[in-house]
């Protein structure tokens, strides 16, 4: 029944809605915002609790003027999703594109014919980015996700993301592809902020708090000896986004995995310092504790 209800109504209103000019959208997404901040609260104690955690010494005030203002970009990010749908390329290289400076530094290890890592997190607009990268380079780029459980959605998600020449595979099948077509060269993107199990996570500090760290960027770089970069993203106003490419490593085979953890993350923890409002805070990064303490309540 709910596969029917996707198929018949809501994908194709979420095309037909995607035709509509980006400020229409953005006007739809103000009124969306209103009902999700002030009417349902979506995740508002998780994000609130986050903020507070993260920015010890912030005020009350200066936290829910951030939590507001991400609540305004989380509503902006969803209808620029489904912009995605029909965007061209030309307007998507006018919204999200990339600084000169990172496409000269990248392009010297691509015409290499150097396969590479970018790692980003979930600033700015993280669905743009990758569609992107792919009409700003060349060079395929491999991304990593996980199935939705509804297959109608995922098939539909799928589409959209790949729909300039991007590569998505689940994350079970990417690195067996990555052993199988080692000799080519590929972009893979990876994301550093989702988390992990807490057994066998790389376990840090970050925005103060004890954090799981999935380690697949820094063995992947690490293994195959592929040079680390990190998207920094940022909003440069409503709709538009800036992502500069800062090479984190250029040999990763002399660090540990590690280390390596800690260079990408730094730069994604200064990333979000630098717009606090543009990070995920609804989703719940720090719902574990270390193996062998007590469970938070």
């Amino acid at each position: 029944m709910l596969n029917s209800v996707l198929r018949i109504l809501i994908i194709p209103f979420i095309y037909v809605l995607s035709y509509l000019p980006i400020p229409v959208l953005h006007f739809k997404s103000s009124g969306f915002f209103l009902f999700v901040y002030y009417v349902f609260g979506y995740r508002k104690k998780v994000v609130l609790e986050n903020l507070r955690n993260s920015f010890p010494h912030k005020t009350e005030a200066e936290i829910n003027s951030i939590c507001k203002a991400f609540y305004k970009h989380f509503c902006d990010v969803i209808f620029e999703t489904i912009k995605a749908t029909t965007i061209s390329k030309k307007e998507l290289a006018e919204r999200c594109y990339f600084t000169e400076n990172s496409k000269k530094i990248f392009n010297e290890f691509v015409a290499k014919k150097q396969s590479v890592v970018i790692v980003i997190g979930h600033c700015a607009n993280w669905e743009w980015i990758p569609m992107s990268y792919q009409i700003n380079f060349d060079q395929q780029l491999l991304g990593v996700y996980h199935p939705l459980s509804n297959k109608v959605f995922d098939e539909f998600m799928l589409k959209m993301r790949s729909k300039f020449g991007g590569n998505i595979i689940s994350m079970k099948d990417f690195y067996p592809f990555l052993i199988r077509n080692k000799t080519k060269n590929y972009t893979l993107g990876l994301n550093a902020d989702q988390s992990p199990p807490p057994e066998g996570a790389y376990w840090t500090t970050f925005l103060h708090q004890d954090t799981p760290v999935f380690n697949g960027p820094a063995k992947i770089a690490k293994k195959f000896n592929y040079p680390l970069f990190y998207g920094h993203a940022i909003r440069i106003k409503r709709g538009v986004y800036e992502v500069d490419l800062k090479l984190v490593c250029s040999n990763p085979k002399e660090f540990t995995e590690d280390q390596l953890s800690e260079m990408h993350l730094k730069c994604l923890e200064a990333n979000i310092i630098e717009q606090p409002q543009n990070w995920l805070w609804s989703h719940r990064r720090w719902k574990h504790t270390r193996p062998n303490e007590p469970n938070k309540k």
